[in-house]
């Protein structure tokens, strides 16, 4: 049995996000509001909570489950190191709709699915999202939808296909964008954009000072 909690309304809120937290930290899975889309979240650190919210979504791991953070800090213990590339992009567009791509600290004992050593990680421009990350930790989340249907814009849809899968749902109202993060890649020598979306690449370019290469 699910339940969802409108966040709008303060003892709500304050009801919801600790009946999430808890949720995380038992290995549940939960669905809450983020700056772009709605988001499908479990412990990042919790391997067969991943698994469960890949089951949800109907895929398998050969998609990895991006992390999301809670403030600008937390990267430095997740990744190998925080080229001066990702700093600038943090400094310009975290909290935001920019992903970035790198390589994960190696003695972290996690399992997103296939990932070939990197992480892609984002830290997200909403309050409720915010309060609930700084209170569980990192993350592993994707879109709050069944694979090859639309992406969730409210918790309603989400919760029309994921139902029980899933026992607590935010509320925070439609997402303030339908479309998803931008996403760079700086696992390799050059920044790489794989998907344009909530950032322009032009905006990506002036803030590290060149024109960034495009994926095709």
């Amino acid at each position: 049995m699910s339940t969802v909690y409108d966040t709008s309304e303060l003892n709500n809120r304050a009801a919801g996000l600790a009946a999430a937290a808890g949720a995380v930290r038992s290995g549940r899975l939960v669905v809450f509001p983020t700056d772009t889309l709605y988001g499908l979240g479990c412990d990042a650190f919790d391997a067969a909570a991943v698994r469960s919210l890949l089951e949800a979504k109907g895929r398998g791991p050969d998609m990895p489950v991006p992390v999301l953070v809670g403030s600008w800090t937390t990267i430095d213990g997740l990744v190998l190191s925080v080229p001066r590339q990702a700093r600038a992009l943090i400094e310009a567009f975290w909290p935001g709709g920019l992903s970035l791509v790198l390589p994960h600290a190696p003695s972290l004992s996690w399992d997103l699915g296939r990932t070939r050593g990197t992480v892609m990680l984002r830290m997200p421009l909403h309050p409720v999202a915010l309060e609930l990350l700084r209170e569980v930790g990192p993350m592993a989340v994707s879109s709050a939808n069944k694979s090859g249907f639309a992406p969730a814009t409210t918790a309603w849809d989400a919760r029309e296909q994921l139902g029980d899968a899933v026992p607590v749902y935010l509320d925070g109202g439609p997402s303030g964008e339908s479309t998803a993060s931008t996403i760079v890649d700086l696992t390799g020598p050059d920044a790489v954009v794989l998907r344009e979306g909530a950032v322009p690449v032009a905006e990506v370019s002036e803030v590290l000072g060149l024109e960034v290469e495009v994926a095709r």
